[in-house]
């Protein structure tokens, strides 16, 4: 009779907004956690100490020679996840990584690669784009893989916030250095495209890109700022920054076999909170969600009335199903998306077969996303449409 295989456990690398999030999530999917890493052994041990876990970490070398860790999430700046995923998989550790997956397209092709040589050792990489696992986002992926959407004649779409509303507003992911020369496309932006990637199949082949910085100079707060903080504000001090990243973004879209889309991305859109729509328009019928009320989808028809599915296990499909924790009428909404991924990948990793195709979001999906912010970028600065 062979052993049980030993539930792997995990170590969480960044202490900000997302970090905890991981820590709820990966609980929540029933996977260990080991300890949490901060940008200081103070943060460290007052994340640790604040989320209830056995122990911050020291340094981030110290996770890697950790041998009772199985697995490394990594949701450090954007800055960091090329080399902190890289040293990850050579020491030996299974990885999660927040988006963009690297500040560039030669550091992602560089992390596939090793990616791939990873797999050969039972190793999973992933890339944390968790808006795929919202089960009504499933369930229209559903509809597109078995023919009830029929062929996508063209899809609409938008993703909007209002977070850097001022020029008060500021966070290290404003910051070309720390962020990338893309924010509101490469934070937010890469979320919709790779959710109509996983819903419909189809890969982008043209781009053409406007896009817009409503503040060239933001007021930085002299000394550290966290990031979507409670409402009380602060007197504090500032200074002035400059900025090149964009707040606003307008992308037109082509698609391999004729399909046309378009999506815009704000991140200073007043009274939006977190808001991600689309509309599919397909040859049998056509596909909406808001993100803003998660457990809908909106379902268009041309001779008969319109439908509107409310999220319930026994309505939708394999892949809705699936994503689904709870009963209809139940409201599942973001820290579920965490969750329903951590399920699917840690699902893999304890089936064995690391030969098989993953469903999860991989990095080959993180590179894939990083060339398209290239393009994107490319387009604006010559203002012209590019290929892909």
């Amino acid at each position: 009779m062979s052993a049980p295989r030993k539930q792997p456990t995990a170590a969480v690398v960044g202490t900000g907004f997302i970090g905890p999030v991981h820590v709820e999530a990966l609980r929540r999917a029933g996977v260990q956690i080991a300890g949490i890493l901060g940008s200081s052994p103070e943060k460290s041990a007052a994340a640790a100490d604040r989320l209830g876990l056995p122990r911050g970490y020291v340094s981030f070398d110290e996770i890697l020679n950790d041998p009772d860790i199985d697995s490394v999430h990594i949701t450090t700046p954007n800055k960091f996840h090329f080399e902190q995923a890289k040293a990850a998989l050579a020491a030996g550790k299974h990885v999660m990584c927040e988006k963009p997956l690297a500040m560039d397209s030669n550091e992602s092709a560089e992390l596939v690669k090793l990616a791939a040589k990873a797999g050969e050792r039972n190793l999973a990489a992933g890339v944390n784009y968790n808006i795929r696992y919202y089960p009504i986002c499933r369930e229209a992926a559903d509809r597109a893989r078995n023919g009830t959407l029929g062929d996508v004649y063209h899809v609409t779409g938008s993703y909007v916030q209002d977070w850097l509303f001022h020029d008060t507003d500021f966070n290290w992911r404003v910051v070309a250095e720390d962020g990338g020369e893309l924010r509101a496309v490469a934070d937010i932006g890469t979320h919709w495209l790779d959710l109509i990637h996983s819903i419909t199949g189809l890969e982008i082949e043209a781009i053409c890109a406007d896009l817009k910085t409503v503040f060239p100079v933001r007021q930085s707060p002299k000394g550290s700022v966290e990031t979507f903080t409670s409402g009380e504000e602060k007197k504090v001090e500032t200074e002035p920054v400059n900025i090149a990243t964009e707040d606003y973004g307008c992308i037109m879209l082509r698609f391999a076999g004729g399909a046309k889309g378009v999506v815009h991305v704000s991140q200073v859109n007043a009274g939006r909170k977190n808001c991600l729509r689309f509309e599919i328009a397909g040859s049998k019928q056509a596909l909406a969600w808001n993100s803003e009320t998660p457990n809908e989808l909106w379902i268009g028809h041309r001779d008969r009335p319109n439908e509107n599915l409310l999220r319930d296990p026994s309505l939708l499909g394999q892949l809705g199903q699936a994503a689904s924790g709870y009963p209809g009428g139940h409201n599942e909404g973001f820290p579920d998306s965490f969750k329903q991924l951590y399920k699917d990948f840690y699902g893999y990793i304890a089936a064995g077969d690391f030969s098989a195709e993953p469903t999860f979001p991989t990095f080959a999906d993180g590179h894939r996303e990083i060339l398209l912010c290239e393009a994107i970028l490319k387009s604006h600065q010559e203002e012209r449409w590019v290929e892909v």
